[in-house]
């Protein structure tokens, strides 16, 4: 192979590489917090709350007639509020835990090879 043939590098450009100044800072954070949001809201609105903002701005897309905003307010609320209302509670009865704890034990010595006493 000739040496001829080979390009030569050329000269690089200004893009890439590390630049002074460049990047998080130090002692900065990684995230904003919750807290953080809710207590600088708190501050702007005389200490009025989130849910409290919240439902005024949905009365306000409702009145406005803003279908769109409306249907994102209701997802919003729906997931967050119905998720803690349809949580369901299920109790068993001594005889069904009894069975339940028979049908592992039993699946646990097919499993395992160990017999029952």
């Amino acid at each position: 192979m000739k040496k001829d043939s080979i390009e030569q590098p050329k000269e690089k450009k200004g893009w890439g590489g590390a630049r002074p100044g460049a990047g998080r800072q130090k002692g900065s954070k990684n995230h904003v917090s919750v807290e953080d949001l809710l207590a600088s809201l708190a501050a702007r609105t005389g200490g009025q709350r989130y849910e409290e903002l919240l439902v005024e701005d949905f009365i306000s897309a409702r009145m406005e007639g803003d279908k769109n905003i409306v249907l994102k307010y209701h997802n919003l609320i729906l997931n967050k509020v119905m998720n803690t209302l349809a949580k369901i509670e299920v109790t068993d009865s001594a005889d069904a835990i009894q069975a339940k704890q028979l049908a592992f034990a039993e699946a646990l010595s097919k499993l395992t090879g160990v017999k029952q006493s």
